[in-house]
């Protein structure tokens, strides 16, 4: 959510950025509304200071009828001017939530066609290799079609070794964000919807992307970074203690609603999995260095794997309405020549932290945090960039040397 004195100064802004993101808002429609409860909220305090003066001039004695009858009426418009307020207030705030976070003036223009490569590190290997779900399914270690019998179409086994593989991942990841100052925690799985909302992760129709539970406001998680974001919501934080670092595990259940155009196979685009989230609480002016230090974990993840990969920044149109500025880590896809996303890492500024009300006392009074969000390792992903890119010639999957120790000594799988 954008302040709305920041949208009343900067309209057009607001209005290109929204734009830029291909993000459909009516500016004008809020600041309409945003003026006619302006205006209400001056008649409201002209009558309670109306209604409180005829109550002095009464203090003590009996009031007069005419006194009686003005109270009345300054009553009887108070309630009816109130009770509009309530309404404007409502639609105003539904349209306020609607707007999306502003973007740096260097963001790429257009979608996500027009992503620009930063870096590129490792050696993409050019042999071809087995994909992973033929792969995994060969050597009966993946299992979909078991997984849609038990829960429908995108839903999985995976066994033996590679949950090994798995487990290993989870503790090297979380082993290297706790080197780096990260508190780990788990999570709920199910937040409310106004945690969800408060997040972002909580879009209408076509574009929901989170589970809803059926008779109740709850809702599956779609990463870490929503139950986090939330645990600190109402709250005012001490300055001394910011910046915070929490690395969330947990399940990530996501519908993935019209995504089966883009890259999909196996493993890549499901309904489940596992992940691990880095999430900081920080004073704005330090959010850009805490985005660029989130970016340097990412990669130092994937450089200690071993996994070939490209740093990109997320151009306007695939940025999404809360990040401010946001890299991918794409890996590298023997079996498809191409890479894929792996990890992403945003900046949202404040854009959550007003939407959930998250404060810090400050020399100049409360001021909203700002929020980042990466991952740490999406083990799907992870298994996938693994099993394509340490096949040797004879099929066999070589375990990275920082996961043997993990899978006692293993080597191969």
């Amino acid at each position: 959510m954008l302040d709305i004195q920041f949208i009343r100064e900067n309209t057009q802004q607001v209005k290109e950025n929204a734009k830029s993101k291909n993000i459909k808002v009516d500016v004008d429609k809020i600041l309409a509304a945003d003026e006619e409860r302006r205006e209400l909220l001056q008649q409201i305090e002209k009558l309670r200071a109306e209604r409180n003066k005829l109550s002095e001039s009464s203090k003590g004695q009996m009031p007069s009828d005419r006194q009686i009858a003005q109270s009345k009426k300054v009553g009887g418009e108070l309630t009816t001017l109130e009770a509009k307020l309530k309404g404007i207030e409502e639609t105003f705030y539904t349209l306020l939530a609607d707007v999306p976070n502003i973007i740096p003036d260097d963001t790429p223009e257009g979608g996500e066609e027009a992503n620009k490569t930063e870096k590129e590190w490792g050696k993409p290997k050019k042999d071809k290799v087995q994909d992973h779900l033929t792969w995994g399914e060969k050597h009966g270690l993946i299992d979909f079609e078991r997984g849609a019998k038990v829960a429908g179409n995108k839903f999985y086994f995976t066994k033996g070794s590679l949950v090994e593989l798995e487990q290993a991942l989870t503790q090297f990841s979380l082993q290297l964000s706790i080197k780096h100052g990260f508190t780990p925690m788990t999570v709920p799985h199910l937040v409310n919807s106004k945690t969800a909302a408060g997040t972002g992760f909580l879009p209408r129709g076509e574009e929901r992307q989170i589970y809803k539970i059926e008779g109740e406001d709850l809702n599956l998680i779609a990463t870490a970074e929503i139950s986090i974001t939330g645990y600190h919501a109402d709250e005012i934080l001490n300055e001394k203690d910011l910046p915070l670092l929490y690395a969330g595990l947990s399940p990530a259940y996501r519908m993935e609603a019209g995504a089966y155009g883009k890259h999909s196979k196996g493993l890549y685009r499901v309904h489940q999995f596992n992940k691990l989230e880095l999430y900081v609480y920080s004073k704005p002016e330090d959010s850009d260095t805490w985005h660029k230090k989130l970016v340097e974990i990412e990669e130092e993840i994937c450089q200690q794997l071993g996994i070939p990969y490209r740093l990109v920044r997320i151009a306007a149109g695939d940025l999404g309405a809360p990040a401010y500025k946001k890299y991918d880590i794409e890996y590298w896809s023997p079996a498809d020549q191409s890479y894929h996303e792996l990890m992403s890492c945003s900046n949202v500024t404040d854009y959550q932290a007003r939407r959930l009300n998250i404060r810090y006392k400050s020399s100049k009074g409360n001021e909203f945090v700002h929020t980042l969000n990466g991952t740490a390792a999406a083990m799907s992903r992870m298994l996938i960039a693994i099993i394509e890119n340490f096949q040797n010639s004879e099929g066999k999957v070589e375990v990275p040397r920082v996961l043997q120790p993990l899978m006692n000594g293993r080597e191969q799988l």
